[in-house]
């Protein structure tokens, strides 16, 4: 699962609520969840704020634990 869902769906936030205190329209937060559309800065920062997250934990690739 997108991050940005898991996280927007663990904080009990529709894709219509974060779309409106966002600023985007609901088909925008669609594709950042399908992996569509990249953010940006200002809007990745607005998300994160939203979800009460960062923008690294929320768009930033997992990070391979068994490669260290």
């Amino acid at each position: 699962m997108n991050k940005l869902k898991e996280i927007r769906m663990k904080n009990n936030i529709s894709q219509e609520l974060l779309a409106c205190k966002v600023g985007v329209t609901v088909r925008y937060i669609a594709f950042l969840e399908s992996g569509d559309r990249k953010p940006s800065i200002d809007v990745a920062f607005k998300i994160a704020k939203v979800l009460k997250s960062t923008v690294d934990d929320i768009f930033l690739p997992r990070k391979c634990t068994k490669c260290s």
